[in-house]
């Protein structure tokens, strides 16, 4: 049994499908299980109280334990349970010490080395779904405002890091690994919605505004805080002049090529219409 947590994410809702394709049984924690919608053969728990019985490994989305993992981990191993696949970031390798990002999910990595069990921590760079913010101003055909339009980025299909994980869950090949995941190919953010607006039949524009007024609109969403808004900025700003090249992770571990950004536009073609 295969105990994935943030079943319910962008993620997490694929590694669910992977485990299940291969045959894995697969028990999926969500915070409304009535309501998580996910497929017939995978066993739904409550994810406040997530049952341990007969698992023998979980994948880990930080994103639900910011608060930190160690009451899991402890039952984890209570249990004996063998092995962890952490959804970790690419941010992890960053070396300043302001990076929250990095910070957090440095936390849950040494978290979970000390436990003792197996570990994979995938570390995946911008994810795909991230272009989702820019559904309302596509939707009501307002231009989309971002700094750095030199910037290119390597955004990554979410379907790319659960094939990933589902590897490392599945298969003794990823065991103390820390892959850095990416996308095919980098692109501008000009690039990126051209690719929206091809898949959409939709017309997208692009407006640059700077810094200061990114970062104005960067806090005004919800959840947003200071010092994570100043490090997407920064590392936005860093992608002008040091753009993020393919790590080719993907293709190597999975051995078919990585999602290409117009395919992960064409897969969500109806959530910007």
């Amino acid at each position: 049994m295969i105990l994935v947590t943030g079943a319910t994410g962008n993620v997490g809702r694929h590694v669910v499908g992977e485990l299940l394709c291969a045959g894995a049984k697969v028990r999926a924690l969500s915070r409304d299980p009535a309501s998580a919608r996910l497929p017939g053969e995978a066993e739904v728990a409550h994810s406040d109280e997530p049952p341990m019985d007969g698992v023998t490994a979980i994948f880990l989305n930080p994103a639900a334990f910011w608060n930190g993992a160690d009451d899991l981990l402890a039952r984890a191993v209570d249990h004996g349970v063998r092995r962890v696949v952490v959804l970790s970031s690419a941010a992890a390798l960053d070396p300043d010490p302001s990076n929250d990002i990095a910070v957090r999910h440095l936390r849950i990595e040494r978290a979970v080395e000390d436990s003792g069990m197996e570990w994979t921590f995938t570390r995946p760079g911008e994810f795909a779904t991230n272009a989702l913010a820019w559904r309302d101003a596509i939707r009501a055909g307002d231009p989309v405002r971002e700094p750095y339009a030199a910037g290119r980025t390597t955004m990554i299909h979410e379907r790319d890091i659960a094939a990933v994980a589902a590897k490392a869950l599945l298969t003794d090949d990823l065991v103390g690994a820390r892959p850095v995941l990416s996308g095919p190919e980098a692109l501008t953010r000009p690039e990126q919605l051209r690719l929206i607006g091809q898949a959409t039949g939709r017309p997208v524009r692009f407006e640059e505004i700077t810094p200061e007024e990114a970062r104005k609109e960067l806090l005004s969403r919800p959840y947003m805080r200071e010092g994570i808004a100043d490090v997407l900025l920064r590392l936005r700003a860093e992608s002008v002049d040091h753009p993020a090249e393919p790590t080719g992770e993907v293709e190597r571990i999975t051995g078919r090529s990585g999602r290409t950004f117009a395919e992960w536009a064409a897969d969500h073609a109806d959530d910007f219409c």
